[in-house]
C-alpha cells in the first residue's frame, strides 16, 4: 500500500452516507478509535468529521436524499472540478451532482464512471482532505468493483491520467507508477443487484482482531480475513446499517 498523502488525481477523502448517524459514530469509534466531531451549523446537515488525534481521516453523514444508498464513497482530488466534470462527460461518464462550493473548504461534484460506479470530485481550497493515510484507522487503499473493466480503465486514464498495472490476478491504479488502488471485475459470484462501486480500505494493526470487533459490534463479514498474494491480510466487513468497507494490515509493503 503506497497511499501516504493526498495529491492531484488520487484519493483524498472518504465519507459514509448512513441511515443512522449516531449508531455509525459508535460503531466506527469502537472499531478504529475515531473521534467524531459534528459540524454544528444547520447548513452543514449533520456532517461529521472523524479524527485520529488531530488528523481528519473520514466523514460520516446522514442520507441527504431518499435515493441515496447507505454506502462509503471515495473522493478524488482534482485541480478544477468544473474542468474535471467536462472530462468525465467527454469520457463517457455521467454527472449526478454539478460542481458546487462547500463553504470555503472546496468545490465538490458527484459523477459515475461508464460502469455505473459513483465517485466524488474534490477541488481543495482550505480543506485538502485526509490528514493521515496508511496508518491504523486511516484510509490506505481504494478498490473499484466493476462489471466493465475495459471501459472504466479507459475512462480513468483519460480523466485522471492514472497508470494501469495489470497482472493475471489483479489490476492496480497508480499516479506516476505509485499505486494507490485496484480494480476487481465483478463476476458471477456477485449478486446481480450489487452495483459497481468504489470500496475504501482502512489500515489496521490486526485484521483478524478488527474483523472480530466488527461482528461483536453488530456488523457482518462479507469476506472473512484472508491472505492475498503479497502476504497481506485483508477482510471486507459490512456495518450494522449495511455499508461495506475493507480492512488490511497496515505498515506492510
Amino acid at each position: 500500500m503506497k497511499l501516504d498523502k493526498a495529491g492531484p488525481g488520487g484519493p483524498c477523502w472518504t465519507e459514509l452516507g448512513t441511515s443512522d448517524l449516531e449508531a455509525a459514530k459508535r460503531f466506527y469509534t469502537n472499531i478504529f478509535g475515531w473521534r467524531p466531531e459534528t459540524d454544528p451549523r444547520q447548513e452543514a446537515g449533520g456532517y461529521t468529521i472523524a479524527h485520529l488525534d488531530d488528523a481528519p481521516v473520514a466523514a460520516l453523514t446522514p442520507l441527504y436524499q431518499e435515493s441515496q444508498p447507505v454506502a462509503w464513497n471515495v473522493s478524488f482530488w482534482v485541480p478544477d472540478a468544473d474542468v474535471a466534470v467536462a472530462a468525465v462527460r467527454a469520457a463517457g461518464g455521467e454527472v449526478l451532482l454539478e460542481p458546487m462550493d462547500v463553504f470555503d473548504l472546496g468545490r465538490f461534484a458527484v459523477v459515475t464512471d461508464p460502469g455505473g460506479a459513483a465517485l466524488q470530485l474534490w477541488q481543495a481550497r482550505s480543506f485538502p482532505g485526509a490528514g493521515l493515510f496508511n496508518a491504523p484507522g486511516s484510509l490506505g487503499w481504494v478498490e473499484l468493483m466493476t462489471r466493465d473493466p475495459v471501459a472504466v480503465a479507459a475512462f480513468y486514464t483519460s480523466v485522471f491520467g492514472w497508470t494501469v498495472h495489470a497482472s493475471e490476478s489483479y489490476t492496480q491504479w497508480g499516479i506516476e507508477g505509485s499505486d494507490f488502488g485496484g480494480m476487481v471485475e465483478m463476476g458471477d459470484k456477485f449478486p446481480h443487484e450489487v452495483p459497481s462501486h468504489w470500496l475504501p480500505y482502512f489500515a489496521v494493526e490486526d485484521v483478524d482482531r478488527t474483523a472480530q470487533d466488527c461482528t461483536d459490534a453488530g456488523g457482518t463479514l462479507l469476506m472473512e480475513p484472508t491472505t492475498v498474494g503479497d502476504g497481506r491480510r485483508i477482510a471486507v466487513p459490512r456495518d450494522p446499517q449495511g455499508a461495506m468497507f475493507g480492512l488490511y494490515t497496515a505498515g506492510e509493503e
